[in-house]
């Protein structure tokens, strides 16, 4: 089966330079998507799994959540079966980008954008207030919502009740020779993980020799090409496990040929085992 992430196209709405979503039905859709927009995503009225990037936490009620561009993510409302309300808004990546850099008003915003590179997740009073304004949003002309939106990232920004979801990147600057290989290294990963990899078949895609590889691929990724093969795998079973597969399926479908093995890579890089893990997910969502 196909687990490749898509790529969303996203259009503003027309007189606007930003898109309102109210109540997109994807809860039967397993979307695991990104998009080079900033996306602002509430959800009221369910229980539910945010899963963006590596970051997999369960949400009770409503969520509110910021996240910057690119990010992989999968749909909030995965697998909800009561009534809920969804609103999503999607701003380009240049969104108040010569504004945020000149004006000293919009400081506080600023860093509230470079902080959501890494997705924040806002809980308390936050969520409550910027869920109402959202609404609120909903019903107003394109300008009164331009200024509605503002206030919301003002809220957001000087909020005290707020988690960044993911470990920043680690951010290199090497040429373009060294990150064009390690993208090719990334799409073997994708399309070969659920079968055997053999290091060598990753060597030969280089042009190196066994040791420089190993070398150059712990000095892009700070870690061995087994870890990050696994990690990658371990990914691919949680996305497995959250469509309810069982622990056997989502072991041998995401590329591991040992149960036991599995577990304890699983554990390794979840923290938990992968029944617990699937126990505290999928269950909460029937």
């Amino acid at each position: 089966m196909s687990m490749k992430i898509k790529l969303e196209k996203v259009q503003p709405d027309e007189g606007s330079s930003f898109r309102i979503l109210k109540n997109p039905r994807l809860n039967e859709l397993f979307y695991w998507h990104y998009h080079p927009e900033y996306e602002l995503i509430f959800i009221a009225g369910a229980n539910g799994t945010r899963h963006i990037g590596d970051h997999i936490s369960k949400f009770e009620g409503s969520d509110l959540v910021f996240m910057g561009p690119n990010i992989p993510h999968l749909n909030f409302d995965f697998g909800i079966r009561t009534e809920y309300e969804k609103i999503v808004i999607q701003l380009q990546e240049d969104f108040l980008q010569e504004a945020l850099a000149d004006i000293p008003e919009l400081s506080d915003i600023r860093t509230l954008f470079a902080k959501a590179r890494r997705a924040i997740a806002f809980h308390g009073e936050t969520k409550r207030i910027v869920g109402d304004k959202l609404k609120e949003l909903m019903h107003e002309n394109h300008f009164r919502q331009w200024i509605l939106l503002l206030e919301i990232f003002q809220l957001l920004a000087t909020s005290l009740e707020s988690d960044v979801l993911n470990i920043p990147p680690v951010e290199h600057n090497y040429n373009l020779k060294e990150q064009e290989r390690i993208k090719k290294i990334y799409r073997f990963v994708e399309e070969h993980y659920h079968e055997k990899v053999d290091i060598h078949q990753v060597v030969d895609l280089c042009n190196l020799s066994t040791a420089a590889f190993c070398r150059y691929f712990k000095r892009m990724t700070n870690m061995t090409f087994t870890e990050f093969l696994n990690q990658y795998r371990v990914n691919q079973a949680k996305k497995l496990l959250l469509k309810n597969y069982n622990v056997s399926e989502a072991c041998f479908e995401s590329g591991f040929t040992n149960l036991s093995y599995f577990n304890k890579t699983f554990n390794k890089y979840a923290q938990e085992n992968p029944m617990h893990f699937k126990k505290r997910h999928v269950h909460a969502l029937n």
